[in-house]
């Protein structure tokens, strides 16, 4: 599973339009509205490269209201459930002294 995310600019007033339709598209899992420099940040969710390719050029950046689009592919992820996974084995918690 590639996952990556895509972070847009929107046209003024389009921001919640925008949001709908991009959560609507098979291969984005979700949809942030977003601070900063850039309006919103799909999660796209895909089995191959040209899933994701095909998603972003063909699907996600013909739509109206996009300004601009940047991507950034996800390597590796890390989450709190994770980290404490590693340490369900009896070794105690992060910090814990035995």
């Amino acid at each position: 599973m590639i996952t990556a995310f895509v972070l847009i600019r929107a046209e003024r007033g389009q921001v919640g339009a925008l949001a709908q339709t991009l959560a609507e598209l098979p291969g984005v899992a979700e949809v942030y509205s977003v601070s900063g420099e850039h309006d919103l940040i799909a999660i796209a969710r895909v089995a191959a490269p040209e899933d994701l390719a095909t998603l972003v050029t063909e699907r996600l950046a013909v739509l109206r209201g996009i300004v601009s689009t940047q991507t950034v592919l996800a390597f590796r992820a890390y989450s709190r459930h994770d980290l404490d996974s590693l340490f369900d084995v009896g070794l105690g918690t992060p910090g814990s002294v035995r």
